[in-house]
């Protein structure tokens, strides 16, 4: 079977969970919903072109290796927003903000991040994908719109590296050598990624080589990104520990 392999390192990522209330929680590796929002956007696919997003959605097998889950931040903000009285068509934040002060109100919430997380990611793709892995290796090299890693102050901390490989199955292909992220010794390097030889794999779709420890539903399926709705589906997870 033919893979794209990419890494995905950063000092921050965010991999929105479902949210209640005031909290924006983050899972500890990138789900579908990430995943495809950043091939799309190295495709230049527009968040409104929703024909071209559902083409991707049907085209797209996603499988993640967890080297490290990173730490676990959270950043408490305070929001202003107008009452429901306002003005609902706005152009920009200013004009949002541009009533009466006694007419704004206060939103609290405390949004989560994943500090110095590592995590390899395998696309395949099915039979009748508008797209070859070769397309999607380029777009990455190349990508349209600026990668982000869940939110736009997540950067990337090092490049993806995309590479097709030929692998029997999930385990192989996800086991790919990426260069040395920084000039530190090994040792120092992992102490610093915290890589202690506890990983993940959570994939879709058939593993070939590696067998499921246990099913797990996620709520990270894209329906419509214009409206912002997503259902679950159903995902596989195996732990365990590999020398890193």
């Amino acid at each position: 079977m033919d893979f794209l392999v990419f890494r995905i390192y950063a000092p921050m990522a965010s991999w929105g969970e479902a949210a209640v209330g005031g909290t924006r929680p983050s899972a500890t590796y990138p789900g579908r919903s990430a995943i495809l929002g950043l091939l799309a956007g190295a495709l230049g696919i527009s968040r409104h072109d929703q024909s071209r997003q559902t083409s991707l959605r049907q085209a797209v097998e996603v499988a993640v290796k967890q080297h490290s889950p990173g730490v676990l931040i959270r950043d408490y903000h305070t929001i202003q927003v107008p009452g429901r009285t306002a003005a609902k068509h706005v152009r920009s934040r200013r004009d949002e903000l541009a009533v009466r002060k006694d007419r704004l109100n206060t939103i609290l919430s405390a949004r989560e991040y994943r500090c110095d997380g590592y995590w390899t990611v395998a696309i395949r793709l099915a039979d009748s994908s508008p797209w070859a892995l070769a397309d999607l290796e380029a777009a990455l090299r190349r990508p349209g719109f600026i990668p982000f890693l869940g939110r736009k102050s997540c950067p990337l901390g090092a490049p993806l590296d995309p590479r097709i490989v030929t692998a029997g199955g999930i385990r192989e292909a996800l086991s790919v050598d990426f260069p040395r992220l920084t000039s530190l010794t090994k040792e120092d390097e992992r102490r610093r990624m915290r890589l202690k030889g506890d990983v993940l794999y959570a994939w879709e779709g058939e593993g070939g080589d590696i067998d499921a420890h246990e099913l797990h539903h996620r709520h990270d399926q894209p329906l419509h990104r214009g409206r912002w709705q997503f259902t679950s589906r159903r995902e596989n997870r195996h732990r365990t520990r590999e020398e890193n």
